[in-house]
């Protein structure tokens, strides 16, 4: 079984609103880029990767919990992250029950950690490599 279709199968055997808000959670973030890959780690949790991790998100009793690997970098404008604030690198949102999920915000929050993972590769690649990519494109 693939990853997506591990994920199908735990938003389907989630039967209160936790699948529900998992599964509109999941919608926004592979609407906000489409060269996300979902991934299946740590024994049970649906992962959202572009050039490194974006997020984690995981079903709890009283909550649905959507955690950004590199959350303290980002910009969030609208304040969606609501936990983890003391962290030095993770940041995550606590969605529970009636809470409604902004659409439009969580998929700039997407788009803002694609853009950090990919500026952190190009940060990382040694110098003669970008040159030579770059002559390769002319």
């Amino acid at each position: 079984m693939n990853p997506s279709e591990r994920i199908d199968q735990l938003i389907a055997g989630l039967t209160d609103w936790r699948g529900k808000t998992l599964a509109s959670i999941r919608k926004s973030i592979l609407e906000a880029d489409r060269e996300i890959i979902e991934e299946w780690k740590w024994m049970g949790s649906p992962v959202w990767s572009h050039d490194g991790m974006i997020a984690v998100g995981n079903a709890h009793k009283d909550k649905v919990k959507l955690t950004f690997s590199r959350g303290a970098s980002l910009a969030d404008p609208d304040q969606l992250f609501n936990a983890g604030l003391e962290g030095n690198a993770w940041r995550a949102i606590d969605c529970f029950e009636g809470d409604k999920i902004n659409e439009r915000a969580l998929k700039n929050l997407v788009r803002a950690a694609v853009d950090y993972n990919q500026m952190k590769l190009k940060s990382k690649a040694p110098a003669g490599t970008r040159a030579k990519v770059r002559k390769s494109k002319k």
